[in-house]
């Protein structure tokens, strides 16, 4: 049996869940649109700062952030458009403006649709109109996150979109890696690096970034908690970063479509023509060792 519930705290919180495995996905819409819980059989799977979640002015550390219309940030926020010079902070504005809720299905599955719109407030940092919905499938022991891209403007549109989950791990040591690269991109050094599937979990912050992979898939076993969890992601998705901070609880292994600073590189950077829609997935599946 599937349901879709409401519980008001501090924000509107949406609780979907598929009774016959005891799962359950948390959404709140008007923080961003986050994923901020996702339990299989009863098993919490992500990370989440409490603290900096109930301060609206921080970001926010943990659950399923949604990055767009960047992944990353830009040399001093910044980028430049028709000759003009734009402010973008990093990883965008999706995850810190209010989503509304458009569908809500409970048939075969427990499903949640959230959309966002271009407004004055996006338009002064990113002048393309625009609409965005994510629809959230929960069933079983998977987790799909359906992703609508329409450009309304009359040019063509540049964008990237990410999502940055947060997973709750508590040893480091115990974690094992099939991520299907043979190379890294150190994002603090710039240095390129060869990959054997293993992280030196003493140094003080991991962010890295595989760019050539040769499957649509990565992998995360985790000992510890006893679960083994697999990434999917379609087209465009074409990078996938790795980052945790030493002493925290958390690993993030995050889907992009397009690395830092795309929007004024333009490598693998995501151009949507005037009127046209582009739809992908990124699929997240957990099992128990």
């Amino acid at each position: 049996m599937f349901a879709i519930a409401t519980e008001q705290r501090q924000y509107k919180t949406y609780l979907l869940s598929d009774q016959a495995t005891n799962s359950r996905l948390e959404i709140v819409p008007e923080r961003g649109g986050i994923v901020t819980s996702w339990q299989v059989q009863g098993q919490e799977l992500l990370y989440l700062d409490a603290e900096r979640f109930a301060n609206p002015e921080l970001t926010v550390r943990g659950g399923i952030p949604i990055l767009f219309p960047i992944c990353g940030n830009l040399p001093n926020n910044t980028y430049n458009h028709n000759g003009q010079t734009y402010t973008l902070k990093q990883h965008g504005f999706a995850r810190d403006l209010p989503w509304q809720v458009t569908e809500q299905e409970t048939q075969d599955l427990a499903s949640l649709t959230l959309a966002l719109e271009s407004n004055e407030q996006t338009l002064a940092v990113y002048p393309f109109q625009f609409r965005v919905a994510f629809t959230y499938k929960l069933q079983g022991h998977t987790l799909e996150i359906h992703q609508r891209f329409e450009n309304r403007s009359n040019e063509p549109m540049p964008f990237s979109v990410g999502l940055h989950p947060y997973f709750v791990t508590s040893d480091k040591t115990q974690l094992q890696f099939d991520i299907p690269a043979t190379d890294l991109l150190d994002q603090r050094s710039q240095a390129v690096e060869s990959f054997s599937n293993q992280f030196d979990f003493e140094r003080d912050e991991i962010d890295v970034a595989f760019r050539e992979l040769s499957r649509r898939s990565a992998t995360v076993s985790d000992r510890s908690q006893g679960v083994h969890l697999t990434l999917s992601y379609e087209l465009p998705y074409s990078t996938v970063v790795f980052w945790t901070v030493k002493g925290k609880e958390f690993y993030c292994l995050e889907p992009w479509t397009a690395g830092r600073n795309a929007l004024n590189t333009g490598d693998r950077l995501t151009h949507l023509a005037p009127g046209a829609s582009l739809d992908t997935a990124v699929q997240l599946t957990a099992k128990f060792l």
